[in-house]
């Protein structure tokens, strides 16, 4: 089941989250976050309207997806980027293609246009995943990142969510 998150939720995601952040090059973060953290990530994404969805299973968080501001200037209001995490033991059962779905769907209902993914380069299952919902990669930048002694590039993706959508008047 997909459903929003809650206060109750934090604990898992701040669990998932930080082992992205020792384990993997998911997050670019090297210290993990502690549950204040979370609870002011979360007020921000609700201070904004913005989603925060989980997968639950046997009333266990599996994973959890979000947007925020893709950049914090006025002329990027339609635009946002992402995150999705999945924990560890529940990864290739289908649970970021389903969460992702979702989050899309936000994203259109928010009234946003284009949603922007910035993903390791190594980070081929992602890449495939964000392929197969449609994303096209609009830019590579290499070495601008480091996490366990050695250089990350970084691939952007982005996903039109209303192709062809005149902007809005103002």
């Amino acid at each position: 089941m997909i459903r929003d998150a809650t206060w109750q939720d934090l604990p898992a995601i701040q669990a998932i989250y930080n082992d992205a952040v020792l384990n993997t090059t998911a997050i670019w973060n090297e210290q993990p976050v502690d549950l204040a953290n979370r609870q002011a990530w979360f007020s921000a994404r609700q201070a904004q309207a913005y989603p925060i969805l989980v997968a639950v299973e046997n009333d266990e968080v599996t994973g959890y997806a979000s947007f925020g501001d893709w950049r914090p200037f006025e002329g990027f209001r339609y635009s946002v980027e992402h995150s999705v995490y999945v924990r560890n033991d529940q990864r290739g059962k289908g649970l970021g293609p389903r969460l992702m779905q979702a989050l899309v769907e936000r994203a259109r209902t928010c009234g946003k246009h284009v949603m922007v993914a910035a993903i390791e380069s190594g980070n081929q299952a992602s890449i495939r995943l964000h392929e197969r919902l449609g994303f096209i990669t609009t830019g590579q930048m290499p070495q601008v990142g480091i996490k366990f002694g050695r250089w990350l590039d970084l691939t952007f993706m982005q996903l039109a969510l209303n192709p062809g959508a005149e902007p809005p008047k103002e």
